[in-house]
């Protein structure tokens, strides 16, 4: 490793000591694909991915990524919002991602919202078995997203830590970069 690592990438980091072959995963944000795809190769071909976006730009661009790396078979891709993801899964997850923000190379208008994302999460820890682990990487450099990032901050603060290990990694003398919130399941 060199020097320290961005949020997206230490979430990555972490995840993998928490999801395996053959588990149960959920990417809260398909947005390019790039984290459905990490966690498709993770679970393996006896996994399952569900990985949900509003946008069909972004079920479409990760429908493609995951088609050229063989990878489709073990992913459920659904257009909905990740505040109905309790709709689509009742089993027992291993691991969730959230990338926030917006879709690069779309409408910067359409955005994650912290009420749905604060629904989202907490419908997560419900699902999320013991050992598990959630990753929330938060983008506060567009509108919006810095309220976000606050009210996730602020939620995650007070979940009960004979539950939940909750950590959070931030660059304290850098501007508006993302920043990772991880929740851990005891």
């Amino acid at each position: 490793m060199k020097g320290l690592l961005r949020a997206l990438d230490f979430s990555h980091e972490i995840i993998k000591g928490a999801v395996k072959e053959g588990d149960r995963v959920i990417d809260a944000t398909a947005g390019n694909g790039h984290d459905t795809l990490f966690l498709a190769r993770r679970v393996g071909r006896e996994g399952k991915v569900y990985s949900f976006d509003i946008q069909k730009e972004a079920i479409e661009r990760t429908r493609k990524r995951l088609l050229e790396e063989r990878c489709l078979n073990q992913v459920e891709l659904i257009q909905d919002g990740h505040e109905n993801m309790r709709a689509h899964v009742s089993e027992g997850i291993s691991g969730v991602m959230f990338n926030l923000g917006y879709l690069p190379g779309s409408d910067h208008k359409v955005i994650t919202r912290p009420e749905n994302t604060l629904h989202a999460l907490k419908s997560s820890l419900e699902l999320l078995m013991p050992g598990g682990l959630v990753t929330l990487v938060i983008y506060t450099g567009h509108p919006g997203g810095e309220e976000e990032g606050v009210e996730l901050e602020k939620y995650t603060r007070g979940l009960d830590s004979n539950i939940f290990n909750v950590l959070l990694y931030r660059f304290i003398n850098k501007g508006k970069v993302p920043f990772l919130i991880a929740l851990e399941k005891k």
